[in-house]
C-alpha cells in the first residue's frame, strides 16, 4: 500500500532523461558540471569540476581547507566505494597540548582546531583514478569564476555580517577579502577572489610542468598542494599566527607541512543496510553516517507503508528512532583505526530489536545510548540552557556564527550520474570563511573538523594525532534490488541524517518522487548533543517547518515532544538523483532559492 499525496504539485518538476543528470546546492555548479557531461566527461569527472566550483561559489558552507566523505559507483569495477577525504589531526595535536593551553574542548573556531586538509587531494585522486579528464579541464570553471567574480548569494552576504567585526578587530587578513572598501558586500554583488584564482592556476602551472601526460600533471599538482607551495604557506601561517578563538583567547595552530605531507585519502567499502528490496551504503564510523543505517534498523519494526509522512506517528516514530542511533554515535563512535568499533552489533537485527523497545507512545527525554560489554564511553550532556549532566554507556541548518565566531557548521553537496550509469555522492565541507582566518598568500582559510574530537582519553573519539575525527559529513547510495539505484545527501551538520532518513522513508514508503520527497514538509531534533562547539542538547525538542499540519504538531506536542515551529521552508538542503535502466533522474531543494537540478 502507498499514501496518496493529497498535494501532488511540487516547487518543480523531476528532471528526467536518459544522457546524465546533475544536482547540486548551487545552481552555478550544476551548471558546471553539466558542462563536463557535455563535453564527454564522465560522472567522476563533473564531480570534480562542481566541487572546486562550490569552493567558489559558497565560500561560507566549504573550501580548498575542508574536507569530504565521497561516495562513487563505479561501473567498470562493478563496485560502490567510499572515498575519505577525512584529514587527521595534525601530530602537536595532544590532549595534553590543548590543556596546557587551558581548554576542556577543542575550540570550533580559529587554528587549534583545523586538521589535515582533505578536499585537494581526494579531488584529484578521483580524477586520476576514476575520471577521464585532465586537471585544466575542471580547474579552469572555479578559477574563472574566483578572478572574473560570481554573484553572491544572500547567506553569503548574511554569514559576512554576522562576522563582521571579529574580522575587522581580529582577522585583518579576512576583512581584507570578504570586506571590501571596509562594507558588507550586498547580495548580487560579482565577488572575487583573485587569490584563490592565483593560487589554483599556479597549481595547474606546476601539475603541467610535468609534460603532457596526464596523470604526471595530476601528481606533480597534487605535491604543489601537499608538499609544496600550498603546505609552506600554511605551516607559516600556524607557526607565525596567534588567532582570536571562540574560547576568547589567541592560539597558534598546530597543522604542520609534514603533516600535510604525510596524509593521503583512502579508498574503502561502505557500510551497508538491507532495508526491504534497498542496500543503503554510507561511508564508516569515522562518519555519522552509519545513524542512518540504525535508524532504518530501527524503523524495519514499524509499520511504515501508507502512513501521511506528515501525520503524528511517522514523524514520532523517525524522530524517537534518530534518538536512540544518535545516543549511540556519541558512545560509541569514532575512527575505527584507534578505537574497536562495535559497528556490528550496532546494525544488528538482535541488537536493535531490543533498542526498538524503548519506543513507546510517549516522547523520550533521555539521552540512553546502548550497552555493550567492553565499549563505549560515558556522555556528558552539556544542555543549553547551562546545566550539564552525565549519561552512562556501559560503564552551527544554516551555519550559527556567535560573537567570537562560533559555528555549528554547514557544508554542500551534489549527486551527479552519467549515461554509463556511474554514480557520485559527496558532501564537501570545512573550511568556511568564518572558520579561521583567511592565509593571505593562497585566498582561503582552514578547517576546523577537529572540535569533534572530545579531550577524553578513553572516548572512541578522543583527540589523538594522525587520528580522523567523527565528522558529520554523511553522503548516501543505495542499490535496489541489487542494482545501483540513487544517491542523495543534504547539508546540516547533525541534522544531515535525519533529512536523508525521511527523505528516503517518504520515497519508499510513502511513493513520493525524488522532487516530492525533497519539497515535503521536514523537520529534526535536537534531542542530543550537537557534533559543534559547544557540544550542547536540547532534550526532547523537536523543530518542525510551519507547512506540518497543526493536528500533528498538536498531536506531537501530546505524546511530550517539545514543538517548535519554524518558516515554512526551513529544513534541509536536500539534492538527489536516480538511475532505472537507461533512465537519469534528479531533484533539487528549493529552501534557500539557489540548489538545482539539470539533466536531459
Amino acid at each position: 500500500m502507498s499514501f496518496v499525496n493529497p498535494d501532488p504539485f511540487t516547487t518543480r518538476p523531476e528532471i528526467d532523461g536518459t544522457f546524465g543528470v546533475v544536482t547540486s546546492t548551487h545552481w552555478i555548479a550544476t551548471a558546471v558540471g553539466m558542462a563536463m557531461l557535455e563535453r564527454g566527461g564522465n560522472a567522476f569527472d563533473a564531480g570534480v569540476a562542481a566541487a572546486f566550483t562550490l569552493q567558489v561559489v559558497e565560500p561560507h558552507l566549504n573550501g580548498p581547507g575542508g574536507d569530504v566523505p565521497i561516495i562513487v559507483h563505479d561501473v567498470k569495477r562493478g563496485r560502490t566505494e567510499v572515498i575519505c577525504g577525512q584529514g587527521p589531526a595534525p601530530s602537536g595535536a595532544t590532549i595534553a597540548h590543548y590543556k596546557r593551553e587551558g581548554l576542556d574542548m577543542v575550540p570550533g573556531t580559529g587554528l587549534l582546531a583545523a586538521c589535515v586538509p582533505g578536499t585537494f587531494d581526494s579531488w584529484t585522486l578521483l580524477l586520476r583514478d576514476y575520471g577521464t579528464m585532465r586537471l585544466r579541464d575542471v580547474l579552469e570553471p572555479a578559477i574563472a569564476y574566483a578572478r572574473d567574480g560570481y554573484p553572491l548569494v544572500e547567506r553569503v552576504s548574511a554569514t559576512i555580517q554576522t562576522v563582521e567585526q571579529l574580522f575587522k578587530t581580529h582577522w585583518p587578513t579576512s576583512a581584507a577579502l570578504y570586506l571590501p572598501n571596509g562594507e558588507v558586500p550586498r547580495p548580487g554583488t560579482l565577488f572575487t577572489n583573485p587569490k584563490l584564482a592565483e593560487t589554483y592556476a599556479r597549481i595547474l602551472r606546476e601539475g603541467e610542468s610535468a609534460g603532457g601526460d596526464r596523470d604526471a600533471q595530476i601528481e606533480r599538482a597534487r605535491k604543489a598542494w601537499s608538499q609544496g607551495f600550498v603546505a609552506e604557506a600554511i605551516d607559516r601561517f600556524c607557526r607565525t599566527q596567534e588567532v582570536m578563538d571562540v574560547s576568547r583567547s589567541r592560539h597558534k595552530g598546530v597543522l604542520t607541512a609534514d603533516d600535510m605531507a604525510r596524509w593521503q585519502p583512502t579508498i574503502e567499502a561502505p557500510l551497508t543496510y538491507d532495508y526491504g528490496r534497498y542496500t543503503v551504503c554510507k561511508a564508516g564510523v569515522w562518519s555519522q553516517g552509519p545513524v542512518l543505517l540504525q535508524q532504518l534498523a530501527l524503523l524495519k519494526g514499524f509499520a511504515l507503508d501508507g502512513l501521511d509522512p506528515t501525520g503524528p506517528d511517522f514523524i514520532h516514530w523517525q524522530i524517537e528512532a534518530a534518538k536512540l542511533a544518535f545516543a549511540d554515535r556519541e558512545a560509541f563512535y569514532g575512527d575505527p583505526a584507534f578505537a574497536d568499533i562495535p559497528i556490528q552489533t550496532l546494525l544488528s537485527d538482535a541488537y536493535n530489536d531490543e533498542r526498538r523497545k524503548l519506543i513507546s507512545e510517549k516522547a523520550s527525554l533521555e539521552l540512553r545510548p546502548g550497552s555493550i560489554d567492553g565499549f563505549g564511553a560515558k556522555v556528558e550532556l552539556r544542555r543549553a540552557d547551562g546545566n550539564r549532566e552525565a549519561v552512562g554507556a556501559m560503564g552551527s541548518g544554516e551555519p550559527t556564527v556567535g560573537r567570537f565566531g562560533e559555528v555549528r557548521g554547514d557544508t554542500v553537496h551534489f549527486d551527479i550520474i552519467d549515461r554509463d550509469g556511474n554514480m557520485i555522492s559527496a558532501t564537501p565541507s570545512g573550511g568556511w570563511l568564518q572558520s579561521s582566518p583567511v592565509i593571505p598568500e593562497l585566498g582561503f582559510c582552514l578547517g576546523t573538523r577537529a572540535q569533534m574530537f572530545w579531550l577524553e582519553e578513553d572516548h572512541p573519539a578522543a583527540l589523538v594525532p594522525g587520528k580522523r575525527p567523527r565528522t558529520t559529513l554523511s553522503p548516501t547510495m543505495a542499490l535496489r534490488d541489487g542494482e545501483p539505484y540513487a544517491a542523495w545527501g543534504s547539508p546540516g551538520g547533525d541534522q544531515q541524517d535525519q533529512w536523508n532518513t525521511q527523505f528516503f522513508l517518504r520515497h519508499v514508503h510513502a511513493g513520493m518522487n525524488l522532487q516530492e520527497s525533497i519539497d515535503a514538509p521536514a523537520w529534526h531534533s535536537e534531542h542530543f548533543p550537537i557534533s559543534f562547539w559547544p557540544r550542547t542538547a536540547r532534550p526532547g525538542v523537536l523543530v518542525v517547518e510551519n507547512r506540518v499540519p497543526q493536528a500533528t504538531i498538536e498531536e506531537l506536542r501530546r505524546r511530550g515532544h517539545v514543538v517548535e515551529v519554524g518558516p515554512d521552508w526551513s529544513e534541509g538542503r536536500l539534492t538527489a538523483a536516480s538511475r532505472v535502466g537507461g533512465r537519469r533522474r534528479a531533484a533539487a531543494n528549493p529552501r534557500g532559492m539557489q540548489g538545482y537540478a539539470a539533466g536531459r
